[in-house]
């Protein structure tokens, strides 16, 4: 069968691929979660028809990144994928519930009469809060380990279910909240941008505390976390991301004071960056922590080959696509009633 691996390192290329998939996916797909999860409250109706029209555009593309991570997690890393979809069945699929209410929404509110637009409206809202805090869920789950015996998930249907994950669970809304909040400061003028830089200060300051509380608990939670972080000389290397992180809140906290409209959605990017480092930093090399290796959980050489060249090829499609999108429907928004 064909095979790169005399070449090329393809555990750790899929790797990084698939990692770098979810991080696109939790930035890009964050903020119009955000924009879903503050819907209900705008000032008006007017203002809610801009939030709608900020993300109408990107929205089913931003979804992209998850069926790519997840999709090459299956492909790439099957072992894996066979351990950790047992362990977080119950919230991947309200996820999707959520993300498929939060797309029908799109297409029926703009439809609906003025007494029915209510029901997509919080088909919108609730569509986007339980895709968000199922995320922030798995993430904590994930992080505290699964159960493994052997190559099998050993663990129960709601061992995903405890506080440190519902604490993350609701982190993970206020950050996208935060995501949201800065894009329609970016998008939007008038009323829905005052208001959108008023939500995002506020939202800001909840971040700032869950990020670190999770900061704090993630070592205390896991011996190796808590040795990899503060023995010598690593402490030295890895300090400045949490001073990055600390930073960066200051720094979209004055944005918003000065009427800053680009640099707070970035720096909040970078908000997000540093945590998705630290957590990537805290579970290398596993992807079923703290028991599976991505080394150990890969395909054979001869499939991940085969995938890396329809990779290749596809990949800068996807890319283009996403940068013209992202290009064509640039500056603001309006509040007409339509839909892109």
């Amino acid at each position: 069968m064909f095979s790169l691996e005399g070449f090329l390192d393809l555990p750790l290329i899929w790797y990084a691929l698939i990692a770098t998939a979810v991080f696109l996916y939790v930035l890009l797909d964050g903020f119009d979660l955000g924009v879903g999860i503050l819907f209900p409250f705008a000032p008006t109706d007017q203002c809610r028809d801009a939030m709608m029209n900020s993300v109408a555009p990107f929205w089913d593309g931003n979804e992209t990144w998850l069926v790519l991570g997840g999709g090459g997690l299956l492909a790439a890393f099957p072992l894996a994928y066979a351990v950790l979809m047992p362990a977080f069945y119950i919230p991947v699929i309200v996820m999707l519930l959520g993300l498929i209410f939060r797309g029908v929404a799109f297409e029926f509110r703009f439809k609906a009469r003025e007494n029915t637009r209510w029901i997509w409206d919080y088909s919108f809202h609730f569509g986007s809060l339980a895709a968000a805090f199922m995320q922030g869920v798995i993430i904590g789950a994930f992080v505290q380990g699964v159960e493994v015996a052997g190559r099998s998930y050993a663990g129960g249907a709601f061992d995903w279910l405890n506080a440190y994950s519902l604490m993350t669970g609701v982190a993970v809304i206020f950050g996208y909240a935060l995501l949201g909040a800065t894009w329609l400061v970016m998008k939007t003028e008038d009323l829905t941008r005052q208001w959108a830089a008023k939500t995002a200060s506020y939202t800001l300051i909840y971040q700032a505390l869950f990020l670190a509380a999770v900061s704090i608990s993630m070592p205390a939670i896991n011996s190796d976390i808590r040795q990899l972080w503060f023995s010598l000389p690593n402490v030295f290397f890895l300090a400045p991301l949490p001073g990055a992180s600390a930073v960066l809140i200051v720094l979209i906290w004055r944005g918003l004071r000065r009427g800053k409209e680009i640099g707070p959605f970035l720096m909040s990017f970078g908000l997000f960056f540093t945590g998705y480092l630290g957590i990537a930093i805290s579970m290398w090399p596993y992807l079923v922590p703290f028991e599976i290796t991505f080394r150990q959980a890969a395909a054979a050489p001869g499939s991940q080959s085969l995938l890396l060249v329809g990779t290749v090829v596809l990949l800068p499609v996807i890319l283009a696509y996403v940068g013209y999108c992202y290009y064509i429907f640039r500056g603001k928004v309006s509040g007409e009633n339509g839909y892109y």
